[in-house]
């Protein structure tokens, strides 16, 4: 398995990581055995980037992971997130950045996942009303009381990533990245460049869609919040279709999967860039981790960006109310 490091502190990975959200909720019914089936032989391919959160279930993702690590934890890198405040009833809270509950959310994460350390701490989303210092300055403290690894942010806009980089060195900064959601081109990958921060694509697979196993609306499980994504409605949806055959074309004529030309192309945008696809089945994890592998050719690489230029996807990526708070 290829490494790439994250940030300037030392931090290597995998190049390409897992993504455990939908094994807990979001994404259709949960199967723990076949989540913690697919962790392990995630480990046993040499994918080393476990993420999670604590919203996810909420707090299910992290007891799974931990169960997933135990006796395997060595080599392990466990990346979780804070910030997204949720109750034990799913109910949501809001965006909490408080010094405060940055220290009271880690010690439940390190409970739950039954770890020593985090390696990777996330702030999920930056709240507006919490100076970013004040949160990062309650990030590094976990780091120096060892609680903490190295830090991160999600979905955060540049001048926050700056200013949060002065106070406290970032490693990694999460955020949406894909063929179909291709928005930090325009200024968050040149400025965590700037700074050395690495850069982990979530949802490299436009939810799925981009596998074309979630093409239409009824691929979708009873529980599954994707169809109530403006993308997957309508008229966004069909129009969005027609852009996916041109993807299924490619991979036919490289001999691959559309997910694994998907990947691939992410992972061909830098070696400081690590996807982490979403699954919670050992079939299509193997898949996704063939794209490692998948070298596409200069023109290949071309004609995608032409196939799926900057903007070109038709609806938000999130419902209006999420999208607020993303970017800030």
């Amino acid at each position: 398995m290829e490494k790439r490091k994250l940030g300037a502190q030392g931090l290597e990975v995998s190049a390409i990581g897992l993504g455990c959200m939908g094994m807990s909720e979001f994404y259709g019914p949960a199967d723990e055995a076949e989540s913690i089936a697919t962790i392990h032989r995630a480990l046993d391919l040499g994918v080393t980037l476990l993420d999670t959160a604590d919203m996810y279930g909420p707090f299910t993702n992290e007891r799974l992971v931990g169960k997933a690590v135990k006796g395997r934890r060595e080599g392990v890198v466990v990346a979780t997130k804070f910030g997204n405040e949720r109750r034990a009833d799913g109910t949501w809270v809001g965006v909490n950045g408080h010094p405060e509950y940055v220290h009271t959310a880690c010690d439940a994460s390190l409970r739950r996942l039954g770890v020593e350390v985090i390696d990777l701490y996330y702030q999920h989303r930056v709240d507006p009303t919490v100076p970013i210092e004040e949160t990062v300055g309650a990030m590094a403290g976990l780091v120096k009381e060892g609680k903490v690894r190295f830090l991160g942010l999600s979905e955060a806009a540049p001048a926050t990533i700056r200013r949060a980089h002065a106070t406290h060195p970032v490693s990694a900064l999460q955020t949406e990245y894909s063929l179909w959601t291709r928005d930090p081109e325009e200024e968050i990958l040149a400025a965590v460049r700037e700074l050395g921060i690495g850069f982990v694509a979530y949802s490299p697979l436009g939810r799925g869609f981009l596998s074309g196993r979630f093409a239409r609306r009824e691929d979708f499980a009873q529980g599954d919040y994707r169809p109530d994504s403006p993308r997957f409605q309508g008229e966004n949806l069909e129009k969005n279709r027609s852009m996916l055959a041109k993807l299924e074309e490619v991979a036919s004529e490289v001999g691959a999967k559309p997910a694994q030309v998907a990947l691939a192309w992410v992972l061909a945008q830098g070696d400081d860039v690590v996807p982490i696809p979403g699954t919670k089945q050992r079939r299509y994890l193997e898949e996704n981790v063939g794209a490692v592998t998948l070298r596409l050719s200069k023109a290949i690489l071309a004609r995608l960006d032409q196939d799926w230029p900057k903007g070109a996807t038709s609806g938000a990526r999130y419902p209006e109310a999420a999208m607020r708070a993303v970017n800030r």
